[in-house]
């Protein structure tokens, strides 16, 4: 029983709920030239460097070693099956990944306190968006606009992967990405807060231009092909649109995403 105890006064303790945050935190990449110039890019913070025991020495694997020592990185050697584990990719990790610690990566129930104070926030989330270079390019406009950040589901959207940190051109470790377990169940957390949900639509949508600007909104973006699930589109308040002209019927997923997070703000 004491034991018991100790542990769990360990797990709520500061430093073990400090810790805990910020490997919450952590974004790992995988690739040799991905983690290359990742290492060569002084303002991106890396916690850790994996290398599998199987690596050859010299080439590239030697600069990435290099380049870690001089900046000071904590250097970790792993089995082959070890490395596969921490990059979930082993067809693709090369025997190489990284762990890049941003500030702005974490569960959106982090955020919830700032979410719910303040001024008016706005907030896109994705359902179902697949393609890595469509969510890379979302990062970046969302993380360039006034929008607060972007809700991203753990499951049926891009893996965050080295397509989208090259999309994203970098941004990924600037802007705020909350993710969430389960969209609808976040949805609904949101709609408790205050915000309203609106899904991009166009049928029987109200223009974009003409949405509120009193109000905190969540403006989700469905999958490139298929658009906004059932499920979501039940939970969602209204229908926003994007005026088109010339016979358009609807934009690239990115493309919307950029106008709404820099219109809809």
């Amino acid at each position: 029983m004491e034991s018991s105890k100790t542990t769990g006064q360990q797990l709520d303790s500061p430093d073990y709920l400090k810790k805990k945050a910020f490997f919450e935190q952590l974004v790992t990449v995988y690739g040799r030239k991905p983690v290359l110039e990742i290492l060569e890019n002084k303002s991106i913070d890396i916690f850790r460097l994996h290398l599998a025991d199987s690596n050859r020495g010299g080439g590239i694997i030697e600069q990435i070693k290099t380049i870690a020592t001089q900046r000071n990185i904590d250097i970790r050697h792993h089995s082959r099956h070890q490395l596969s584990r921490i990059s979930r990719n082993s067809k693709q990790d090369q025997g190489v990944a990284c762990d890049i610690h941003c500030p702005g990566y974490l569960p959106y129930e982090k955020a919830l306190t700032t979410l719910k104070k303040g001024k008016r926030k706005i907030l896109i989330a994705l359902d179902g968006v697949t393609n890595p270079q469509n969510l890379g390019m979302i990062i970046r406009s969302v993380t360039a606009s006034p929008c607060y950040g972007l809700l991203l589901p753990v499951k049926g959207v891009s893996d965050i992967s080295p397509l989208v940190i090259k999309a994203s051109a970098g941004t990924l470790f600037k802007g705020t990405i909350l993710r969430c377990s389960n969209l609808i169940d976040s949805l609904k957390t949101l709609r408790n807060q205050g915000f309203t949900i609106c899904m991009l639509s166009s049928h029987n949508a109200t223009p974009l231009i003409d949405m509120p600007q009193d109000k905190s909104i969540v403006y989700v973006l469905g999958n490139e092909t298929t658009g906004v699930s059932d499920e979501v589109a039940d939970l969602c308040d209204r229908r926003v649109g994007i005026p088109m002209n010339n016979g358009v019927e609807s934009l690239n997923v990115a493309v919307a995403a950029a106008l709404v997070a820099f219109n809809g703000a």
